[in-house]
């Protein structure tokens, strides 16, 4: 299935409605030591020779991944300070343009809706082979992990149990099924291609009915917890997942397009060493190895940089 970026509606949830994220991320990291670390996230000042900048964005997986990418770095030498908690992509793409970023933890699928609404989304390769065409020419893609956080469609754990629905089941298996369920999500869920009608004439499935809920939010969260729904909108490496037992089911077809973790660069600030070092961290990202860690942080209360640090020597990169 082609899917277009100008559908990915709700990935603004990585950049501009993460204020929720915002501050239980800031509490965290008022309490932690990601090394050196920049007072104004800001301010446009060009790295220093020789020295690698990892920035995130305003919400707390974003610092997790940057943690994760820095430590990495560390790990083979390079000297390493950070630009925690910036905001909104249209902040830190600009940052990452005039050089005061080296390093920023993006979603591809999510970045080629910000640099071209009209593109379509046929592949991970595809997708990253876009973005660089669209990049700023000082800026470049790295190899994207397996890992993606984006839209999917969950079920509760007593609907799971009811059906024999498991992590391995996916929305083909829901076609039998799905008249007898509620669905949830956000009021645009009901009408988008990447929503219930991609669902119906993606996977042929047809609900009982529909909540409008919110975009995988606590709202959503507490009607799938209560059954007052059964299936819903969630994002794929949520920790209520983890929390309540939601099942997520995999999208074969790609309906929910693609938001792989990949490092976004500035080329001529990273040496070969450190991209093949965040190269090797891609290729041991999963999304359930995010979802774990993400869990770790908001859900245990772990210092970001703890949990990354602990990832890293568990994978062999630290």
């Amino acid at each position: 299935m082609t899917s277009t970026a100008k559908s990915s509606w709700s990935r603004t949830r990585h950049t501009g409605a993460a204020a929720v994220a915002l501050t239980a991320a800031t509490a965290l990291l008022a309490g932690c030591s990601s090394g050196d670390t920049s007072d104004n996230p800001l301010e446009e000042e060009k790295a220093e020779a020789g020295t690698v900048v990892v920035g995130s964005n305003n919400f707390a997986e974003s610092t997790l991944l940057a943690d994760i990418y820095g430590e990495a770095l560390r790990a083979k030498g390079l000297k390493v300070t950070y630009k925690h908690n910036i905001g909104s992509r249209e902040t830190t793409y600009g940052l990452m343009k005039n050089g005061s970023i080296t390093v920023l933890p993006e979603y591809n699928g999510s970045l080629l809706a910000y640099l071209d609404p009209e593109a379509e989304q046929e592949s991970t390769d595809a997708v990253n082979t876009a973005v660089k065409a669209k990049l700023d020419k000082k800026l470049t893609l790295l190899d994207p992990s397996p890992a993606e956080d984006k839209d999917s469609v969950g079920v509760n754990a007593e609907t799971a149990k009811k059906y024999k629905l498991t992590a391995s089941s996916t929305l083909v298996d829901l076609k039998d099924v799905a008249p007898e369920l509620v669905i949830g999500g956000s009021p645009e869920f009901q009408t988008r291609s990447q929503g219930l009608e991609g669902l119906k004439s993606v996977y042929g499935l047809e609900f009982k009915s529909f909540k409008a809920l919110d975009a995988g939010g606590p709202l959503t969260q507490a009607a799938l917890t209560r059954n007052t729904v059964q299936a819903a909108d969630v994002f794929t490496t949520d920790p209520a997942i983890v929390k309540e037992k939601f099942v997520v089911l995999g999208d074969p077809e790609n309906l929910f397009g693609f938001a792989n973790v990949t490092p976004l660069v500035h080329k001529d600030a990273l040496s070969q060493e450190g991209v093949d070092a965040l190269n090797e961290v891609s290729a041991k990202l999963d999304t359930q190895t995010l979802l774990d860690l993400d869990a770790q942080v908001q859900l245990d209360k772990k210092d970001p940089l703890d949990v990354a640090k602990s990832w890293l020597e568990s994978a062999g990169l630290g």
